[in-house]
């Protein structure tokens, strides 16, 4: 499943409010605001589909590799002695973690400096920029640099003004992050389809430069819309006193802090999907189709399709339980049962590479995978920030985003290095370890259920 987008608690100032229906019954600046992350995601997740392929079977071979600048202090001072595949692998973990970092940076910049608006074109500009320059294969780390810079000062600057359209007792705001949300969906579909085909088969910059294209575009549109959209704004001193840690403070914040590296191991098998797993895609799967093979970027798009049709079912699933029954399964509970699909899942995955014989693997067990992980994605994503949330200490509510994306930094990094041993371990025991990370999640999660939940946040 691809990562859900997490929405921090936001301020809401009432002068930046206007009771605009336009769209669907919404401010018209929701459109926009849409598109224009649809157009970012888009971005993204052309480049992240495309980024271990094209390192792999492309850039990261003899008589290429040897031009692209600082590739050789890397691969001595930073990821010494690795080659291909694994160096690949190292890079794209390097890649994806800091994406999941920088936005941090990238939201205390807006907050105290450049204001969200600047911030967020200043993004867009720069990822912009790094999409081009993956044009030139010597500028390859350089446009890496440019898409973290450029994703951290964009991506938390952008849901804010979702939020700041509305009024405190709007009632619309929670429906209009749900179409906000759908915008990030078809945008995460669509990548794959166009960018990973572009280039698949007519050639990766055409690939990456599409992508380019698209968040371009979506500058445009940012840029047109400013009379629809809040006035930037900078957050200023505050008069009021800043909040104070309270008794009980303490243990709510190991809490936290246990829960991250927890949550770190649940997402291993997930976000391999895009590193490892597209290079076994690429290698083992039958993808032809009436004579034709088909891109192995599409996998992504399978998986995303039923990463969102996923997260309706079982939320549909659980509201249909909840009215029949009168209880709900609370947020552990289900974190805890989606590490079990998780475990299925990776289970479909080791089926596929016991069973394949001599021949290439059948797509059976592989979109069984999707299936079955999404279903675990959809009972863990939705509800872990929630969770974090709850728990977390009044005085740190304004960071708790950050803190719980250091799970997904630390996935990032462990999947980067997980992902260069697959050249040197049976497929087999690859996928059992994947299981195995799900389990101790399981387990983690199940421990902590059973002997904090009940004292912190009074759950059973």
């Amino acid at each position: 499943m691809t990562a859900a987008e997490a929405t921090p608690n936001l301020d809401f100032p009432e002068e930046a409010t206007h009771n605009d229906r336009a769209f669907l019954g919404h401010p018209k600046g929701l459109g926009y605001l849409g598109l224009v992350e649809a157009c970012e995601r888009f971005s993204y997740y052309s480049m992240q589909t495309l980024l271990t392929l094209y390192m792999v079977k492309y850039l990261l071979v003899p008589g290429r590799q040897e031009s692209v600048l600082g590739l050789e202090w890397l691969s001595t001072h930073v990821f010494p002695g690795l080659q291909g595949q694994p160096l690949a692998s190292q890079i794209f973990g390097a890649y994806t973690a800091l994406v999941y970092l920088t936005p941090i940076l990238g939201g205390i910049l807006a907050d105290l400096v450049l204001g969200r608006r600047a911030a967020l074109i200043a993004g867009g500009v720069i990822m912009s920029i790094g999409h081009f320059l993956m044009a030139f294969e010597s500028a390859f780390l350089l446009a890496l640099v440019s898409l973290v810079i450029g994703v951290g000062l964009f991506k938390g600057n952008i849901a804010s003004q979702v939020g700041e359209l509305y009024r405190p007792e709007d009632s619309r705001r929670a429906m209009a992050f749900q179409i906000f949300y759908i915008f990030i969906n078809v945008s995460v579909i669509a990548a794959p389809l166009i960018s990973g085909t572009l280039g698949e088969k007519v050639g990766w910059h055409w690939g990456f430069g599409s992508a380019g294209v698209v968040m371009v575009i979506g500058l445009v549109i940012y840029l047109y819309a400013r009379p629809w959209l809040p006035a930037a704004t900078r957050k200023t001193r505050s008069a009021e006193p800043r909040a104070r840690f309270r008794k009980g403070d303490g243990p709510r914040l190991l809490a936290v802090l246990l829960l991250v590296p927890i949550m770190g191991v649940s997402l291993l098998t997930n976000q391999q999907i895009f590193n490892a797993y597209l290079i076994w895609a690429d290698q083992q799967f039958q993808l032809s189709f009436m004579g034709t093979t088909l891109p192995t970027s599409w996998m992504i798009t399978v998986d995303a399709a039923l990463s969102f049709s996923m997260l309706v079912a079982v939320a549909a699933f659980w509201a249909f339980i909840s009215r029949r029954t009168g209880r709900e399964l609370d947020d552990l509970g289900k974190m805890v049962l989606g590490c079990a699909f998780i475990i299925a899942g990776g289970g479909c995955l080791y089926m596929a590479a016991a069973t394949q014989g001599t021949g290439k693997i059948g797509l059976f067990w592989p979109v069984l995978f999707h299936l079955v992980n999404s279903i675990g994605f959809a009972h863990l994503l939705p509800v872990s920030l929630a969770l974090f949330t709850r728990l977390a200490p009044g005085a740190l509510n304004a960071s708790i985003v950050g803190i719980y994306y250091l799970a997904f930094f630390g996935a990032n990094l462990a999947v980067g290095k997980i992902g260069s041993l697959f050249e040197t371990m049976a497929a087999t025991q690859f996928w059992l370890l994947h299981m195995a990370s799900a389990t101790a999640a399981l387990v983690g999660f199940g421990l902590f259920k059973l002997f904090f939940a009940r004292r912190l946040m009074g759950t059973s």
